[in-house]
């Protein structure tokens, strides 16, 4: 794995080709800060998409029932591997970072069709 700070003249095309390739992860999002520490802000939830918008100046991350909004994001920084992106670390304007980890669902099995017959 790699961790590499990217260019803010990259942002919108790696965020459009991450929000195609990731859709079905499921991401946890951590917020840590010196007036907060570190707290859990999503936790496992679908990720629908990420997004970001050089006129507002704002990193969308759309999670399944929660749209988390970067505002001025500063840095952006992604943990990518030969399997893709593991995570992604976004750093606002007021020094708040958010770390947006990255995992397959758990696939379950499908339910038995032959149930227990009482004969």
């Amino acid at each position: 794995m790699a961790v590499r700070k990217l260019e803010k003249g990259e942002w919108r095309a790696y965020c459009d080709f991450l929000s195609e390739a990731l859709i079905g992860k499921h991401a946890e999002i951590e917020v840590v800060s010196l007036a907060l520490g570190s707290q859990i802000e999503a936790e496992w939830l679908p990720l629908m998409g990420i997004v970001y918008d050089p006129k507002d100046d704002i990193i969308e991350i759309a999670l399944d029932g929660l749209d988390i909004m970067v505002q001025s994001p500063q840095e952006l920084y992604v943990d990518d591997s030969l399997v893709g992106l593991v995570s992604m670390e976004v750093v606002d304007g007021e020094g708040v970072r958010r770390v947006l980890m990255l995992r397959d669902p758990l696939m379950l099995p499908a339910p038995s069709a032959s149930g227990s017959s009482g004969s």
